[in-house]
C-alpha cells in the first residue's frame, strides 16, 4: 500500500497557522462540522518531547456518518474524517484522509458511497490550499 492509497497530500505555501484556518473556513464552507482539533506539538512539548507542528482537524458530515453507521457501527473506527496540517522539510502540507480506505475494512460500504465522501474531503483540501 502507498500513502496516496489512503492519503491526499498538498502543500501551500501558506505559513501554518494560516493553513489551519484555511482549512477551518474549507470545513466551514463545505457545511461540515468540526469536532476537535488536536496541536500535537504541544500536547508532546508538555510531556518534554519536541515534535514539529502538527494540527489534527477532525471533521464530520451528519449526512455520510448517519449513512456508514446505519450500515455497520464499527465504522465508528474510522470516524470522525482527518485534515492535518503539518510542517515537513520546512513546507507546510495539507493532508485529508482518503475515506475510500473504508470500503476496503467494510465491505457494505461501496467504494461509490465512499468516493462521494472522499471528494468532498478532496475539495475542502484543495479550498484550503
Amino acid at each position: 500500500m502507498k500513502t496516496d492509497d489512503f492519503a491526499y497530500i498538498v502543500e501551500t505555501k501558506k505559513s501554518f497557522d494560516d493553513a489551519v484556518v484555511s482549512v477551518l473556513k474549507a470545513v466551514e464552507q463545505k457545511g461540515w462540522a468540526l469536532f476537535q482539533i488536536y496541536d500535537v506539538k504541544e500536547r508532546l512539548a508538555a510531556k518534554g518531547f519536541e515534535q514539529r507542528p502538527l494540527k489534527i482537524i477532525e471533521i464530520c458530515s451528519g449526512r455520510y456518518a448517519n449513512q456508514f453507521l446505519n450500515k455497520n457501527r464499527l465504522i465508528s473506527l474510522c470516524m470522525p474524517c482527518k485534515i492535518n496540517v503539518l510542517e515537513e522539510n520546512e513546507k507546510v502540507k495539507i493532508v485529508g484522509m482518503k475515506p475510500t480506505m473504508i470500503s476496503q475494512f467494510f465491505p457494505e460500504v461501496s467504494k461509490k458511497e465512499a468516493e462521494q465522501v472522499e471528494k468532498d474531503v478532496i475539495e475542502m483540501v484543495d479550498n484550503a490550499r
